[in-house]
C-alpha cells in the first residue's frame, strides 16, 4: 500500500522513511502516557538504532563505518520527527509539504501524496484512542489502513 497506492520509494530510503513516519505515530502517542510510557518511548528509540547498527553490520559495514552511518540516520530521524510534530499539529498542508520535502525529494503526483496524509492521519487519529498505559504494556496496534 505505502509503496504501491502512495508512491513512496521502494528502496532504503523509502523504507527508512516509513519507519520513522510510523516510529514518530508510536512515540508522539506514548509521549501523552505516564512515565512508564515515556520510558517506553525512550526503549523503542534506542531499539530502533540498534536493529540500524545491526542491519548495517548484516549488511558487511565496517566496524568503524557502522557508527558514521547511524549517527547520520539518528540525524535524519530526529530531522524528520522535528518536521512531523509541528506539521501534524498544524493540518493537511502543512503534513503534505512535510512529507514532499522528506518522503519524495524527487516528486509526487498529487493523489499519491494526499494518500499518504489520508493515511499518516488515520493512523495518528486511530492512535489517539488508545490508552499509552495500554501500549505501556504491549499493545501497540496500528489501525487497519
Amino acid at each position: 500500500m505505502l509503496y504501491e497506492d502512495f508512491g513512496v520509494a521502494d528502496t532504503l530510503d523509502g523504507r527508512f522513511d516509513m519507519v520513522v513516519l510510523h516510529a514518530y505515530l508510536a512515540l508522539d502517542r506514548l509521549k501523552a502516557g505516564d512515565s512508564k510510557a515515556q520510558a517506553l518511548a525512550q526503549e523503542l528509540t534506542d531499539r530502533i538504532f540498534l536493529e540500524m547498527d545491526q542491519n548495517f553490520r548484516e549488511m558487511g559495514v565496517g566496524d568503524l563505518s557502522v557508527g558514521k552511518r547511524v549517527r547520520k540516520l539518528a540525524e535524519i530521524f530526529y530531522g524528520r520527527v522535528g518536521a512531523y510534530s509541528p506539521a501534524f499539529a498544524a493540518g493537511r498542508d502543512e503534513l503534505a509539504e512535510a512529507f514532499r520535502r522528506n518522503v519524495y525529494p524527487d516528486g509526487v503526483e498529487p493523489g499519491a501524496l494526499r494518500g499518504l496524509v489520508d493515511y499518516a492521519l488515520r493512523m495518528r487519529d486511530g492512535l489517539a484512542t488508545l490508552d499509552p498505559a495500554r501500549i505501556a504494556e504491549g499493545e501497540l496496534v496500528f489501525p487497519e489502513a
